[in-house]
């Protein structure tokens, strides 16, 4: 096999993924990822039954980029890779998507953002951290997936700047789950290998704006990669080379894992979403105390009850009526 009909075959596989390369000529056709929402976790759109996922290895964004390297556009710098997001799938699971007419939810999620984004712009900060946003819980199952995939469609909304998605939930990563994403190398793999660039692992999406990066491969180590000089530096990247980009990381839960203590040292903001109702007191204030490192602390009540509220002031429906963020 010649190696354009190599090239050929592997661009096809990637294009029956629903991943898109965008140096090809490939198409997407839509429909591997079926509408379904997981009445154990609201808000999760899993890949539907008989769809093939084809998990995009190391080797292949090794190849994009290369490709992309030998005969790059002029001033271009788009990411390797391009995931094509089901976005009636995601409406249809609850999250925020382009386009969508005025809801309670996006009102909402206007409100969480703004107080966000005036400190990352503040060109007076002593620190760009201020542009890394971490979103996390003390206990699993709060909702912080559902907030940050949500906040991040609603910057991602704003005129100027942009959005990087990443999961850095790395001992339970869903985040890919729940957009209907294939698998991929992620941060994990990138922390892991000084080969790799950070521009060989974001994904481009189909929502203007939004790029995304996976937890990557499984790692034993992976408190120790999130405390390594290599997190510094990549961080250090991400709020200094593009200082007009937001970038939110899903985060574990605070209190049952080490590695989300270790990344809220290191950005600039973290909103800490509550379940309403759930979370034990005791639970949040030991939360709390974990985040004295961080210098910006943003409770988001979840699921809470507004049925006091008049009409049009209530939050959005996350998994049922009468509950909101």
């Amino acid at each position: 096999m010649s190696i354009v009909e190599e090239a050929t075959r592997r661009l096809e596989q990637l294009a029956r993924a629903g991943v898109t390369v965008p140096w090809s000529a490939a198409g997407f056709e839509n429909g591997d990822v079926q509408p379904r929402v997981d009445s154990r976790a609201p808000g999760v759109a899993p890949v539907g039954p008989g769809a093939t996922v084809h998990r995009i290895t190391a080797e292949e964004v090794a190849e994009a980029a290369s490709a992309r390297k030998q005969s790059p556009a002029i001033g271009e710098t788009r990411p390797a890779i391009t995931v094509t997001l089901d976005l009636r799938a995601l409406e249809s699971s609850g999250y925020l998507i382009p386009g969508q007419h005025r809801t309670p939810l996006a009102e909402e999620f206007r409100h969480v953002k703004r107080p966000l984004l005036t400190l990352a712009r503040d060109k007076g900060s002593e620190s760009r951290r201020q542009t890394l946003i971490m979103v996390t819980s003390a206990l699993s199952g709060e909702g912080k997936t559902f907030c940050a995939i949500n906040l991040a469609m609603s910057v991602a909304a704003e005129i100027d700047g942009s959005v990087l998605l990443v999961d850095a939930d790395v001992v339970q990563p869903n985040l890919l789950r729940r957009l209907g994403a294939p698998p991929m190398p992620g941060l994990l793999d990138l922390l892991a290998d000084p080969a790799l660039e950070l521009s060989q692992v974001v994904a481009a999406t189909n929502v203007p704006k939004l790029s995304i990066l996976s937890a990557g491969t499984p790692n034993a180590m992976s408190t120790e990669l999130l405390a390594s000089e290599a997190m510094e530096r990549l961080l250090a990247s991400m709020a200094e080379d593009h200082p007009d980009r937001v970038v939110i990381f899903d985060a574990p839960p605070l209190l049952l894992t080490s590695e989300a203590q270790v990344l809220a040292s290191r950005v600039g903001q973290v909103v800490m979403v509550v379940e309403a109702g759930r979370t034990p007191r005791q639970a949040l204030a030991q939360a709390f105390v974990q985040l004295e490192a961080c210098p910006v602390v943003m409770p988001l009540l979840n699921k809470a009850e507004h049925s006091a509220l008049p009409p049009g002031y209530g939050y959005g429906l996350e998994a049922e009526p009468g509950r909101s963020t």
